[in-house]
């Protein structure tokens, strides 16, 4: 009997090599190739969506709104851009246990109870355990249908003969095709599932939510032609220790990226969380040295969120910088501005920033209620409570305006700020009822202007 032949694929984009390396020479990655079996495919297995069509004038294209519907959960609404698409695919990714499965069980018991046709697939619980959790957290949805499949082919199938108006698919990488040899959660499986998951949504209408696996570094397993195939990626972020989950928009081809939705979870579920800005800042009375209130733009969301510094004498030759919730090398820099253009120095210092309630904040607009933190730490003396703070600091030294800076100071004197510290070029052109505005130009200008508040 002739022996069986091997090869080698990456884990990370599926190519392959004929004997083990510890690089992968397609993507230049360290110890993914495993061994496995060559793949054996059928080339006609895929299809066109749609009979070919005449070229068309780009004017000539009558471009209308897709029409939505509600998933019946508020927040997750708001992520995925005003409600799900007919035909759109949304990949749902998170670490284990923080509430993936949960909120579309949620959304589904809505659904059906708002008289939606869904169906609920699982390859990785049985229908019994579905049905187990829908008990321990309450739902009522006595029309939710639940299957329990793991084979592709079988699966769509079923999608052709019930035609559900939603599909939830838990896990995409429990599903496994025929027509390949390798295991189900492998590169290639992941690949060819999601490929003909996505082709049977786009053909039939039918909105297509997959739910994916995490790597270690918080990635979405297998390559990143998973990503670049559907038309929403959303991750799940939050400490699974802490009772708050949020989710972010990373992809949205029908809304807004980077939107951001907040959860609580609680014995009922996931619930969500009306004013979001109470969670991300302070629980004391009094503002204390080195707390500094921002106001951060995710999606069309602004959000109120402390931002926290504690500056210490430094016990080692290098001192310690951290930043948890902030972008680590930009802190280095926003050191280096302090000192040249504000005379404040660092360099003996232990310097840890933190941003409260475990949100992540990737914009520049947090650079200045950094910077006012660390100040505040230094001199120990505490900000006013009322004050709120946005800008990007330069390297010059000079304030940066910020998007929809508008927005966010409407919904700071909403939440009973009276004082802002903003860039001269977003001073609002009508007052604001309420709210003092300060405008800076230049980091030693904000500095003194908080002095002058606290």
């Amino acid at each position: 009997m002739a022996k069986v032949k091997t090869v080698y694929i990456c884990q990370s984009c599926g190519g392959t090599s004929a004997k083990w390396q510890g690089q992968c020479p397609s993507c230049q990655a360290w110890n993914t190739l495993e061994e496995g079996l060559p793949e054996t495919t059928s080339n006609a297995r895929f299809q066109g969506l749609a009979q070919s069509l005449p070229r068309q004038k780009l004017s000539a294209i009558t471009a209308e709104d897709l029409p939505r519907f509600s998933t019946g959960v508020e927040e997750f609404d708001r992520v995925l851009g005003g409600g799900l698409v007919p035909g759109g695919v949304v990949l749902l990714g998170g670490d284990p246990g923080i509430g993936k499965s949960t909120l579309l069980l949620q959304a589904l018991a809505e659904m059906s109870t708002a008289g939606m046709n869904v169906l609920y697939s699982s390859g990785e619980e049985s229908a019994a355990q579905i049905a187990l959790r829908a008990k321990r957290i309450a739902l009522d949805a006595p029309q939710l249908e639940v299957l329990a499949e793991i084979q592709l082919e079988k699966l769509i199938s079923i999608m052709d003969t019930v035609k559900p108006q939603v599909l939830v698919v838990d896990s995409i990488q429990t599903l496994y095709s025929e027509v390949l040899s390798s295991a189900p959660g492998s590169v290639a499986q992941v690949r060819e599932c999601a490929a003909q998951l996505t082709r049977a949504a786009k053909s039939s209408g039918i909105c297509v939510l997959m739910v994916g696996h995490v790597t270690k570094d918080g990635h979405l397993a297998g390559p990143r032609v998973l990503e670049h195939i559907v038309d929403t990626v959303l991750y799940f972020e939050g400490d699974t220790h802490s009772s708050f989950r949020l989710v972010r928009s990373i992809k949205n081809r029908f809304g807004a990226v980077n939107e951001l939705g907040v959860f609580a979870m609680t014995e009922k579920g996931l619930r969500g969380v009306t004013n979001p800005s109470a969670i991300f800042l302070s629980q004391h009375e009094q503002m204390v040295p080195g707390a500094c209130v921002l106001v951060t733009q995710e999606g069309s969301r602004p959000l109120l969120v402390e931002i926290q510094a504690l500056v210490d004498t430094a016990h080692v030759p290098n001192p310690r910088r951290l930043a948890v919730g902030l972008e680590q090398a930009r802190l280095a820099m926003l050191l280096a501005v302090l000192h040249r253009h504000a005379g404040v120095a660092c360099f003996d210092q232990d310097v840890f920033l933190n941003a409260v309630g475990g949100v992540k904040i990737s914009e520049p607009a947090a650079d200045l209620a950094v910077l006012l933190a660390i100040q505040s730490s230094i001199r120990n003396r505490a900000l006013p409570k009322e004050l709120i703070v946005f800008g990007e600091v330069g390297l010059a030294g000079e304030i940066r305006p910020c998007p929809r800076g508008q927005e966010r100071l409407k919904e700071a004197a909403k939440l009973g700020f009276t004082v802002a510290i903003i860039p001269k070029a977003n001073m609002p052109k009508t007052k604001i009822p309420g709210l003092k505005v300060i405008p800076v130009e230049r980091i030693d200008q904000a500095i003194a202007a908080a002095a002058e508040l606290s």
